[in-house]
């Protein structure tokens, strides 16, 4: 109904967009020469198409808030809808699905109902003295009030899980939105070219696309300069489909660009691009899934066998082998399943002992000691004991099974995922987050990440003369200036520019590709304007353009002549493009040969001098292709990159970010290497890394060029050999005219490596398309969020909003402080465990009762799973973090210092709540709790050892934010708010508990006196905290 309705509203606008969304539609169905055809017979070519849809190729939409109004409600806005979140009550459901509660509701309710069976006294007589022994208390009046308590609790525990379950989904939404709000694309608007949002596009609007764009939408090609598209997320060919107006002018929603420029008129958006239409069809066929299921589970049978294959278990084992995970486990998360499993079964066997004790202890004493004979009538009360041993059972296994750990990884990922957006990292996938944590090496690019990506040319060779800084125009012979000037204007991507500065004062601002910025700044120094010569040659009108990419390591641009002859203005890598330069432009601008000697005397004279004091060298050329010559075979690349004349060399200075040498002193000073792995030469690279800090005087390191790298990673066959990596990578620093290809294999050998003891884990940096696989590839991929390209993004695992260094050793603090609030809570709750189990255990085999009620223990584990993950788990982190090695895999989840403290208060818990159990009716003078019947109304001797229990775990809160040996429970406490408002909010609780709780929390009103000695043997753990930690003082530091 709703795709009718959409469709009348489309047929209404064919008279005024002369083209309808189902014509537009059946056109980016074609491809190749199909869809130059359709093209051709439609609408004569692409200027017609655009004619269609009223805009212009040139100017583009004009913005005005109803045309755009108007083409989205006649072609669609370009946003595809997510799934519907899960509702509330379905999280409820969700929760509900624990075994131990489902146990625990089950025994519950049983209780409840056996409660309400009241036998006549003269039967109860009969079955024995525990039995008699109820008839003591109305059960009316209480017997019913443990079971409907235990659901009270049950439902809280859920409501709890729920509501954080909830609060993760909603805070992943919003991270997906703020994704999705960073995404943002060029388009031409009343002739200005404009960056919008990508939910922003409409059919009609003209977008620029370039080499590294993901394309938000599906468009007809209108200008293309050597555009390769990889359409394999759409086809699932891996070869890269060049895109031109005569051969295949179609570019499709979420395909990658992974070579060239151009421009595109957008045809299709949202739910009507391909990429929208794909993901429509997989979203109803899962409604379908639904459906057909809903239908069988109705009708109760089970459909045809050839019917069930697509939808049932063989479409679930496709979904996964189609969509594997993005990489293996995390550290953490490795150690955290295996110390579940472990702490799950030894909760396990002590509640199953607990059991099967309390039900032998039973029998033995009912018929053997007593010598009760068996009778029917005495079953209900027997199944009454037999309920509350199950329920004192499974209440152990709530208690020791840690329900807690998933909650406070999410919470303490959650909690730092936050925070890192204000340090600028944006963590796309949650657990690189933890990751970083164990980071033991850094492959940094360098321009823009450990410098600050401002560049400016501040060094030039031309004319035959070396100028140490720029020189007047004056100087320079008119020819080679205005060669110089036409060079740059067109052989800089267009969609870079200088534009003027935002405040009076300021720098200018420099868009688009930071090399290109530094060269038209240059043109701007010589006093000339680069705009003028774009003027003159606009885009549409460039003959042919060889983009950048990583293997040519250079741009070259073709303008054709009025009497047919061409001009090519090339720039790039010096070292490269001087190699395939014959001619050199002299002082009297006459080009003369340019021999091999005079190539290697201008390398020692001028470029190394520039490398050595860190700047970038860019040799600007150009070849004139005479119309004597004939057509040139423009597709012969190497025959028409050669025979250039060289036009000047410049050196291109891009300071060191300011914090980086501290920053990757941090980084050393914690057990992290950090490699550079950049495309310039190796004079440039190790003059920026000995700024930096990375290469430091009388160290024993290793500077490679790719070729060299290569030549040494391989055998006498040519293949990689791990062995050889091996005996690179320990000593290498700097890795200088790499590769993507080379940063990719030198990721993987050094993942792959077990030349030491620990694997290592990896974080890389990229910014380029064909940074993609090396990115995937790290432990952790970060993403430059200013200079990446869309592509890069996407394979990321974090974005550095800023690109900045000192943002990735920030992300290694956080990373750090997420294992250390873990083990803070580990710390915490194992303690609890220990303490909680020995107590029901013994309790439960000596006085045939557990101490702490089912409802208490839940409250107790209340607090351990929720209160204390929150309190524990959003801790800020400290430099103090940088100052150890990582982790590393192998070292256990519990160190030695946290298990001396789990055993340590543990053993002080048990015996203030042993004494308090077996003596202290005796030391406070108060009746026993011990021989209490199975109804008896709470005793205050009972309840003194609940809250004393309680108010212990209270301060050893504050023992459990040292996992170091610190002596210092308390530093820092005040600078996270969370902490003390949920020590602060359980105390009151617990003081409500115990005042008002009464049969519901089985506890009665205690005098001031006992509060006073609840709270002074609850102190008592930080007193002993401190005995404990007294001799580790010294060693603490290090730690």
């Amino acid at each position: 109904m709703a795709n009718n309705s959409f469709c009348l509203s489309i047929t209404n606008h064919e008279p005024e967009f002369s083209c309808s969304l189902k014509e537009l539609l059946l056109l980016m169905e074609l491809r190749g020469a199909e869809a130059v055809t359709r093209i051709q017979e439609s609408y004569g070519d692409v200027k017609g198409l655009c004619a269609r849809l009223k805009t212009s190729p040139v100017e583009g939409l004009d913005g005005s808030s109803n045309d755009i109004d108007r083409r989205k409600h006649a072609f669609g806005q370009n946003v595809i809808p997510s799934k519907k979140p899960k509702t509330f009550v379905q999280l409820v459901w969700k929760a509900l699905q624990d075994t131990t509660l489902i146990i625990l509701m089950a025994a519950a309710i049983f209780s409840l109902c056996l409660s309400f069976y009241n036998p006549p006294d003269a039967e109860r007589l009969h079955c024995g003295s525990a039995a008699s022994s109820v008839a003591e208390e109305d059960e009316t009046e209480a017997g019913w009030i443990e079971g409907a308590a235990i659901l009270l609790s049950v439902a809280c525990v859920v409501l709890v899980t729920a509501f954080n379950d909830w609060s993760k989904e909603k805070q992943f939404r919003g991270l997906q939105n703020r994704i999705e709000q960073e995404q943002k694309f060029t388009v031409v608007r009343r002739g200005q070219v404009i960056q919008i949002n990508v939910s922003e596009i409409v059919a009609g609007d003209i977008a620029q696309v370039k080499y590294g764009d993901l394309l938000p939408a599906d468009g007809v090609l209108i200008q293309g300069n050597d555009l390769k598209i990889d359409e394999s997320s759409l086809t699932g060919e891996s070869d890269h489909v060049k895109k031109s107006l005569d051969k295949d002018p179609m570019m499709l929603s979420g395909t990658h660009v992974m070579e060239g420029s151009g421009k595109m008129v957008v045809t299709g958006v949202g739910v009507n691009s391909q990429t929208g239409i794909i993901f429509t069809l997989l979203c109803a066929s899962d409604e379908e899934e639904k459906k057909k299921k809903k239908r069988r589970k109705e009708k109760n049978s089970v459909a045809p066998t050839v019917e069930m294959k697509p939808l049932g278990e063989n479409g679930k084992a496709e979904k996964k082998k189609t969509n594997p995970p993005k990489k293996g486990k995390t550290v953490l998360q490795e150690k955290l399943t295996k110390l579940a499993k472990q702490i799950g079964k030894a909760g396990l066997f002590m509640s199953l002992l607990t059991v099967l004790i309390l039900i032998a202890r039973f029998l033995i004493d009912t018929f053997w000691s007593q010598g009760v004979p068996w009778s029917k009538e005495c079953l209900p009360i027997y199944m009454q004991f037999l309920v509350n041993f199950i329920i004192i059972g499974v209440t152990v296994l709530v208690v020791a099974v840690p329900e807690g750990l998933p909650l406070a990884v999410t919470i303490a990922l959650a909690y730092s995922v936050k925070k890192m957006m204000k340090d600028n990292n944006l963590v796309r996938h949650l657990d690189a987050c933890e990751t970083m944590g164990n980071a033991t090496t850094i492959c940094s690019d360098k321009t823009g990440t450990l410098t600050t990506n401002r560049m400016t040319v501040v060094q030039t060779y031309m004319a035959g003369h070396h100028y140490l800084m720029v020189p007047k125009p004056d100087l320079i012979p008119d020819k080679i200036l205005d060669l110089l000037i036409e060079g740059i204007a067109v052989n800089c991507a267009y969609t870079t520019k200088i534009l003027p500065p935002e405040k009076e004062g300021g720098l200018p601002r420099q868009v688009g590709n930071k090399t290109e910025c530094a060269l038209l700044g240059l043109t701007l120094d010589l006093h000339r304007d680069y705009q003028t010569v774009r003027n003159k040659f606009p885009e549409e009108k460039l003959f042919k353009v060889y983009t950048f990419n990583s293997e040519r390591k250079s741009m070259s641009t073709v303008l054709r002549n009025h009497d047919d002859s061409y001009r090519m203005f090339s720039k790039g890598a010096s070292e490269i493009l001087l190699m395939k330069c014959c001619k050199i432009l002299t002082a009297s601008s006459e080009a003369v040969a340019f021999k091999p000697q005079n190539r290697a005397n201008l390398v020692k004279t001028v470029i190394e001098p520039m490398a050595s004091e860190g700047l970038r060298t860019i040799c600007l050329a150009y070849r004139d292709f005479p119309t004597v010559e004939g057509e040139p075979d423009w597709d012969n690349e190497s025959h028409i990159l050669s025979g250039l004349t060289c036009i000047a060399v410049v050196g291109i200075e891009d300071p060191v970010r300011p914090e980086v040498p501290e920053s990757i002193r941090m980084c050393q000073q914690a057990g992290i290497t950090v490699r550079m792995v950049t495309g310039d030469n190796i004079n440039t690279a190790c003059a920026i890394a000995s700024k930096c800090g990375i290469l430091q005087p009388g160290d024993d390191f290793l500077c490679l060029e790719g070729k060299e790298f290569n030549r040494r990673i391989r055998n006498e066959q040519g293949e990689i050999e791990q062995g050889c990596i091996d005996n690179i990578w320990p000593k290498l620093r700097v890795l200088a005219r790499s590769s993507p290809t080379d940063k990719y294999t030198l990721v993987k050998g050094i993942m792959d490596s077990m030349l030491l003891e620990q694997r290592q884990v990896v974080t890389v940096t990229g910014d380029g398309t064909n940074d993609g696989p090396a990115l995937k590839k790290a432990d952790v991929g970060f993403a430059m969020g200013i200079a990446g390209t869309d592509v890069a993004k996407e394979a990321s695992d974090i974005i550095l909003t800023d690109d900045n260094f000192s943002s990735i050793v920030k992300a290694v603090m956080w990373g750090r402080n997420v294992y250390d609030s873990i083990s803070k809570f580990l710390q915490f709750q194992l303690t609890v465990n220990v303490v909680a189990v020995i107590v029901a255990f013994t309790g439960a085999c000596i006085t045939q009762d557990s101490p702490l009620k089912a409802v208490q223990m839940l409250w107790v584990n209340l607090i351990m799973d929720t209160f204390a993950s929150l309190a524990l788990a959003t801790e800020l982190p400290t430099k103090a973090l940088l100052r150890r090695s990582p982790y590393g895999r192998d070292k256990p989840l519990i160190s030695h210092t946290m298990m001396k403290n789990i055993l340590g208060h543990a053993i002080y818990q048990l015996i203030v709540i042993f004494t308090l159990l077996f003596m202290g009716e005796k030391i406070f003078i108060m009746e026993s709790g011990r021989n209490a019947s199975l109804h008896d109304p709470p005793s205050e001797h009972y309840t003194m050892v609940f809250n004393t229990f309680v108010l212990m775990q209270l301060f050893n809160e504050f023992n459990a934010r040292k996992i170091h040996g610190e002596q210092n429970v308390f530093k820092g406490v005040f600078n996270n708010p969370i902490f003390y408002s949920i020590l602060l909010g359980t105390f009151i609780t617990q003081v409500l508990i115990v005042e008002f709780g009464g049969k519901v929390f089985s506890c009665v009103s205690l005098s001031l006196e006992l509060w006073l000695w609840c709270v002074f043997l609850g102190f008592g753990s930080l007193l002993w905290g401190q005995l404990a930690e007294a001799p580790d003082g010294s060693r603490s530091q290090h730690l």
